[in-house]
């Protein structure tokens, strides 16, 4: 598939009411391995970009839902709230995951999964304390075209990679609060 002369690797799998989301796994590292695993864990639904190959391009989550992707609409129709992942690289917040999107309800849910990795990591719901471009509460950006809206995960580099620059393995722990987090989310996912 070809999104704004790049080319992608897409992997959909259907799963559940919850859908997770890596439209960069290539530029964000980890995101789509966090992706993988959690859909597997959690028996969700699943769509992760890779580019082919060649320098790693940003496309802009707006400009990737703007683009006639048959995918990522399929995707959308078939879950209720999606957790969209992604990876920052803020120096002054290299320990904070941002739980953007805008479901705060949701956000909220998710963070309390995310209780167990602190202090290593601290979890920010507020949207006042996420830096704007990171907030995903645009209803163009595919983390809210869903059945609802949903919640943009936004990861500092430590928790998307064990050896920076390296692997693009998550930590394990990471991998287990995400895992809770998404579990706690099927309470809303039912009621849509």
């Amino acid at each position: 598939m070809t999104i704004e002369g790049v080319d992608f690797r897409v992997t959909l799998t259907p799963g559940g009411g919850i859908g997770l989301l890596a439209l960069h796994a290539s530029v964000e590292g980890g995101t789509g391995e966090l992706a993988d695993e959690l859909a597997e864990r959690c028996g969700a639904a699943r769509l992760v970009f890779r580019q082919s190959d060649g320098e790693p391009v940003h496309i802009t989550s707006a400009r990737m839902a703007a683009a006639p992707c048959g995918l990522l609409r399929d995707f959308l129709a078939r879950v209720d709230v999606v957790v969209s992942l992604h990876g920052h690289l803020r120096k002054a917040a290299p320990r904070s995951i941002f739980l953007g999107g805008a479901d705060r309800s949701a956000a909220h849910l998710m963070a309390g999964g995310l209780q167990a990795l602190r202090p290593r990591f601290e979890p920010v719901t507020d949207l006042a304390l996420i830096p704007a471009a990171l907030r995903g509460v645009h209803p163009g950006n595919p983390v809210n075209m869903a059945g609802g809206p949903g919640v943009q995960v936004e990861l500092p580099l430590l928790a998307r990679t064990t050896v920076p620059g390296g692997a693009d393995m998550p930590p394990r722990d990471v991998a287990d609060a995400l895992a809770d987090g998404v579990r706690r989310l099927r309470v809303l996912a039912r009621k849509a």
